[in-house]
């Protein structure tokens, strides 16, 4: 067997993540059909295949769920390594993983999570899907539900409410929804219209970040958390919050990385600020001027 270069499998590592040649190839700036190419020469190197191919997307084979665990494994290691290195120059990068909603709220207010002289900077990557943080993957996640991994420390947030909001003066008989594309509704709360109201969706989008304005301007209704559509001065509640939605929130991070000074800063500093609008994340609406 011939030893695949690391870039093989920082490219597989894509692919398995993102579930496919479409994903990988605007991750790594190949073409689908290079990334397709390499994936193809790396089984043929290592002598296993790794993945079951459908028009749907690239799933894990058992040998390809094995080589990602040794990889993650890899990567921890390698992630360890590098922050060891930055801690002693002083560069550090703390790495957030957060949801459409919670990402729009640091950076709105992201003076208050790093501040002029702080030696680190920031990476945010912002996403629907669960933050992981076994293999060191991010340094600090937003959670809906605590983790359950050994090797993770986890502080309670609060409480999260959604609701159904309009327009702000909207008919009430207005049954028009908008909602995210079914394939990319990872969350309940984006996939409760497509369970709730389906023959009313009149237009999907493929991210949250676009539901208020096609609610402003006025193209139909959907569901949004409430610390979001509360502070918007265009779009009111259509009835109460949904019970069936509601959840609790954590901040999550590896048990040993949070002791480091950088990562303890901005997490301390994530938390006085989501705390802060404790009231607004559990529904409790804002008294407007």
């Amino acid at each position: 067997m011939k030893n695949a270069n690391w870039d093989s499998y920082q490219l597989f590592l894509q692919v398995a993540r993102l579930g496919g040649l479409t994903g990988a190839s605007t991750a790594s700036g190949l073409s689908p059909a290079t990334v397709g190419r390499r994936m193809l020469d790396l089984e043929q190197e290592i002598g296993r295949g790794l993945f079951s191919r459908s028009q749907t997307g690239y799933r894990l084979t058992p040998d390809g769920q094995a080589l990602l665990d040794h990889l993650h494994e890899m990567e921890a290691a390698a992630r360890k390594v590098e922050a060891w290195r930055q801690s002693g120059e002083g560069g550090a990068t703390v790495r957030i993983a957060a949801g459409t909603w919670v990402a729009w709220l640091l950076t709105e207010n992201f003076a208050a999570i790093r501040m002029p002289g702080d030696a680190f900077a920031i990476s945010l990557t912002i996403g629907e899907a669960r933050a992981s943080l076994a293999y060191r993957e991010s340094d600090i996640g937003i959670r809906a539900f605590e983790p359950e991994e050994t090797n993770l420390a986890a502080r309670l947030l609060g409480d999260v409410a959604y609701a159904v909001y309009t327009r702000r003066n909207a008919a009430e008989t207005d049954d028009r929804w908008i909602a995210v594309a079914e394939e990319e509704a990872i969350s309940a709360y984006l996939r409760w219209p497509h369970a709730n109201a389906a023959a009313g969706i009149v237009a999907t989008v493929n991210r949250p970040r676009s539901l208020p304005d096609l609610v402003r301007a006025g193209a139909g209704k959907t569901v949004l958390p409430c610390f979001v559509g509360d502070l918007h001065p265009e779009l009111q509640r259509q009835g109460g919050d949904l019970p069936e939605l509601r959840h609790r929130q954590w901040i999550v991070m590896n048990a040993e990385d949070r002791h480091r000074p950088e990562i303890r800063t901005v997490a301390d500093r994530m938390t006085k600020l989501i705390r802060s609008y404790a009231d607004l994340f559990a529904g409790k609406r804002p008294r407007r001027g």
